[in-house]
Formats: C-alpha cells, structure tokens, sequence
C-alpha cells in the first residue's frame, strides 16, 4: 500500500505520526474550512475507511477514531484483499470524478486515485521481486509507542493493552502476529527468483529488538496500564522464538547485495516526488557538491578567523566547533533559546507568518533512536486535531554494531552550538513543525495533507527553510548550515550511484566521514538509509530544495519589485503537501496570476 510504504518508511526519517490529544497546549487557532475542502474530505473518508481496516495502527495516528483496540493485518490473502479493496476505491472515486465540476475537488479526486493506483503498483512489485520480511519487533512497539505518549488522552491509553494482547494473541480468535509473519514469509521463501532482504538489514534489526522489547515494558510502567505483564512476558518470549526464525530461515536468504531492482528503485524514487531520472539527477548533486564545497572553505575561513583557530580548511574548522558539546541537562534549554533567536530573526525579516503559541522539543529514547536514529520532527496528527503539536526530537546515540566494546555509538552533530541554527531552522522553524502545523490550522484537505504527501516537499522545504535562513546566522552556524546542505548534495549522488554499482558503502562512508565530516554514528546512519532503510528517499531533500529555489526565483522574475517573500512562503504552506509539478501550477496560476490581476486592476 503506498500510503503505508511511503509513509510508514518515511516515519523512519521524520515522523511517528502520532495520534494524541494534549492536555497541555492550548489548541491551535483554526480557520473554517472552505466548502470544497469539507467536500473534498469526503471523497478521503471513502479512501480512509478502507485502507484503515489493514493498518489500523497507522491510520488511528492519523486521526482516525474507533480503531484503537485494532492491530495490523497479516492474515491469508492480506495483499490480495488489499489490492481489491483499493481497486474498488478507485472505481468509486473515478465515479466522482466524472461527475464533478470543481476543479480543486477533482484535483484532489485525481491525488487520492493516483494514491491508491500507486499502492496497487507497489504491492505488485514486491510481490514480483521479494520475499516478505516483517521487522515484528519494531511493528509492535509503534502500536503501542502511537497510544502511549504524553500527547494521547489518558482514556485512550488503555487501549495499548487490548492491542498487546492481540499482538500476542491472548485474545479470542486472534493469532500471535510473530506467528502470522512467519507464515506470510513461509509462503514465498522458497520460490524461485525472489530476493530477500538485505544481509544488513535484517543484522541490524535483531540487533535492535531488544530496544524495541525494552521500550514497550517501559511505556507500560511510565503510563501505569496495569495488568500487561502476562501479555508482555509470552511478547518477548514470542519475538525470542521470531528472532530465531529469523536467523534460521531468513538469514540464509538474506541477500549481501543491498540494491534494489531497477524498476523497483525508479518507483521509490517517484514515489518519493523525484521526477527526473537518477543520473540526471546525480549530476546536479555532484555540482552542487563542488560549489557548496567552495563557499564553505570561504565561510570557514571566517569563523577560524573570528575563533582564533589555526586552521581554515572546511573539515578542520568543523571539527573544532565539534569540540565545543553541549552536554546533559544543558541540551534542551540551549535549542528551546535558540528557537526563540530564529523566531526573532523570522519575525524582523518577515520570512513568514508564525504562530503565538511555542514549538515543542525534546530528546529521544533508546527505543525511538533505535527506530529513528536521525534528528526529526514528530508532526501532529493530521484529522481531527484537537491541539496537538509536532515535537523536535533529538537522538543522541544509536545501538553499536554486535561486538563493539561500547554500549552506545554517539553523535557529535547535533550537540554543539554551531548546528543547533540548522537544526532547529529545519525541523522546527520555519520548517516542518510550522509546514505541519499550518496545514492543521489553515484547513488544507485531507487529500493534500495525507495522500499528496511526498517527500520531495517535506523535505525540501525543510532544506529551504535552511536556505532562507542561513544569511541571518553567525559565521559558524552558516558554515554547519552549509555542511547539512553539502549533506543533501552528498545524498542527491550517492544513493542512485550506490544502486548503480557505481559506489560502495565503504566509499560512501569515507565521503561521509571526510568531506562531509559526520560522525561515525551519523555516516553508519546515512549509509543504512540508502542501502536497506530507505533507498530513493535521500535524494528528495537536495532535489525538493532545487524545485523550490526554482520556482522562487520564477515567482521573483514575474513580481519583481512587487515580490513579498512573507506572503509568498505562506502561500506555499497553505496548499499542503503537493508535489512539485501540482505546487508550481497552483503558485503560478493562484498566487502570480491573481497578484497580476490585482495589479491591472488598480
């Protein structure tokens, strides 16, 4: 289902979606919503209800209601009866279609039809190219982790046990789920001409169980659900027996080559909103690598200069602003200020509109840092929001390959003060917690906000927020700016040419660790997203960027004096998550065009 592949990866980079209702946080100040889009949100409910009945979990994230006590479906002919769910969605909506006269209405008619369309295709190619693999561990702990947080109601909660007892089986007419991802993997492991996973892939997912097995006992007591110390104990005893599995039948079918077939990693990528194709694409990077290499030894030489450091070389400076980590109880209060100095500098520039109330942040767990081993934003639910707010988190260490003599593996990159400008500038403000959150308030659709999504504009603007503010920096923080930027260039090359052959992990891990000067942890982070974590998705962040910078510098060419970026990047955040081709035609039609007319009538 491409609503579940692209989203449920992308939580892996972003987002836990989590389905909460805050008792803390005012809630936001909402608009009504226009007429087309309570409209259009109809034609989604058809979509909402049907996909719900298969990943429930998911979709109660999202906000959908009366489906807390569900759990994933793995049953016999899951993938069969899931295609003919969607095939059926898209009869229905294609019926709307020809029917309706609003233009936004079909547009987003034609969003859902794609969307489940897609999901169709990508189930057909897993199905054609590879063996079921399901990490069960890491499935159940984001059950229980999306009902079991500071942001859900305390009358929700109990339900994370209903779901640990059917994960486990306990209740009537329901099988261990670890029971039903060995028979799902069981079918199909023997016929021929199927890959499995990835050899690293499945070695770092039995290395991480235990934090995922030790992060739901400590859910349980921080939320104080009695009662589900029985369900939890036959838990950890099912994923003991899963792992063995695992390694007995799994393991010997795991594949050492990572990539992916060519016509499977084309449609990641155009899932993932890249339109172009990857040597194109390969190209760009590697000129922007080179450029952006340029400005950061001309920044660099600045901040050694201003630090009294007696080097200048980009990669010597960074690793001496590196030096100075912030540490401990000091780490949240240092982003939560340095919130406060963009949002001054947002304000003064008048950048874009933000919100009064404050963005939230915090750290990680052992557990979400196993899962999500990259700073990221967790947004808000997305239907039915009652004040619910996105969270900045930050990971600060990730598990240590097997037989490493250290507990944990640190990062050094986001803990000093140099990267703390970026950072925070990408995740929080300007850039997805407000993109989130806008949507939330402004009333987009549900079409735009859930099933346009695509990381080509979620991350792009996250690295164009970076954009906008890094002339507004100190010199170290544009440096470390330019380095996350040098970052997504680094990702735009080397994921496309890791599939191609061109590339091997070892050398892009010396890319990571040199040019770009990540630490180890970070690098081995990097490397598993574009091998086996997310392959196609790295790219959208450097390309998203370019489409944005793009479309700007157009905007700019037809307003001229007349340009005011305030209103311009609010205009961008109110038409949601659309993909570059359907953002450009809106801004250029809706936003230039209007403007024009405005002006010719006075």
């Amino acid at each position: 289902m491409r609503i579940q592949v692209v989203l449920v990866t992308f939580l892996f980079l972003l987002t836990f979606m989590v389905n909460a209702q805050t008792n803390s946080a005012p809630a936001p100040t909402k608009s009504a919503p226009p007429d087309w889009v309570q409209r259009s949100n109809e034609n989604t409910r058809i979509v909402l209800e049907s996909e719900s009945k298969f990943a429930p979990e998911f979709y109660a994230r999202q906000g959908v209601t009366g489906i807390d006590n569900d759990i994933r479906d793995l049953k016999p002919g899951v993938e069969e009866r899931t295609r003919a769910a969607e095939a059926d969605v898209v009869k229905q909506l294609e019926q709307r279609l020809a029917k309706e006269k609003d233009p936004l209405i079909r547009q987003d008619l034609e969003i859902l039809i794609k969307a489940e369309n897609d999901n169709i295709k990508g189930s057909l190619l897993q199905e054609k190219y590879e063996i079921p693999y399901f990490n069960v561990g890491r499935v159940v702990y984001f059950g229980i982790f999306s009902l079991l947080d500071d942001q859900v109601a305390a009358e929700r909660r109990p339900a994370a046990l209903v779901r640990l007892r059917k994960y486990t089986g306990m209740e009537a007419g329901t099988t261990p789920l670890t029971q039903l991802a060995q028979d799902r993997i069981q079918e199909r492991l023997n016929k021929p001409g199927l890959l499995g996973p990835a050899k690293l892939q499945v070695e770092d997912d039995l290395a991480n169980t235990r934090f995922f097995v030790d992060g739901i006992g400590k859910l349980f007591e921080k939320y104080k659900i009695t009662g589900y110390e029985e369900a939890y104990a036959k838990l950890k005893q099912q994923l003991a027996d899963y792992e063995t599995f695992v390694r007995k039948e799994i393991l010997p079918h795991a594949r050492q080559d990572f990539r992916l077939p060519p016509e499977e990693y084309a449609f990641a990528l155009e899932n993932y909103g890249v339109d172009i194709p990857p040597a194109e694409l390969a190209g760009m990077a590697h000129k922007a690598f080179t450029e952006i290499q340029g400005q950061m030894q001309t920044v660099a030489a600045q901040v050694a200069k201003e630090k009294g450091y007696k080097v200048s070389d980009y990669r010597d400076v960074i690793r001496e602003l590196k030096k100075d980590q912030i540490v401990g109880d000091a780490i949240l209060p240092h982003y939560q200020q340095r919130l406060k100095d963009i949002e001054a500098i947002i304000r003064r520039e008048h950048l874009v509109t933000l919100p009064e109330r404050a963005a939230r942040i915090r750290l990680a767990s052992d557990a979400e840092t196993a899962a999500q081993p990259a700073a990221h934003m967790v947004p808000p639910r997305l239907l039915g929001n009652t004040g619910e707010q996105g969270e900045f988190v930050l990971p600060l260490n990730i598990p240590a390959p097997p037989g490493s003599k250290d507990a944990m593996m640190k990062y050094d990159d986001f803990t000093f003060a140099a990267a703390s400008w970026t950072l925070t500038s990408h995740e929080a403000r300007p850039g997805h917690e407000l993109q989130f959150d806008y949507m939330i308030e402004k009333g987009v659709s549900q079409a735009r906000a859930l099933y346009a999504f695509n990381s080509v504009n979620v991350e792009g603007w996250g690295l164009y927020s970076e954009y906008i503010m890094q002339p507004f920096m100190p010199h170290d923080g544009q440096l470390i700016s330019l380095q996350h930027r040098l970052m997504r260039a680094t990702r735009a090359f080397v994921d496309p040419e890791l599939q191609a052959g061109k590339l091997t992990p070892d050398q892009v891990r010396d890319i990571l660790l040199n040019d770009v000067v990540l630490s180890p942890a970070m690098a081995k982070e990097e490397v598993e997203r574009y091998t086996f974590r997310a392959p196609g998705q790295a790219t959208s962040y450097f390309y998203g960027y370019t489409r944005l910078r793009e479309l700007r510098a157009d905007v700019e060419k037809a307003q001229g004096q007349h340009f005011d970026q305030q209103k311009y990047h609010d205009f961008i955040l109110s038409q949601g998550l659309l993909p570059p081709h359907l953002l450009r035609k809106a801004v250029m039609q809706d936003y230039v065009g209007e403007a024009n007319s405005s002006k010719a009538g006075n």
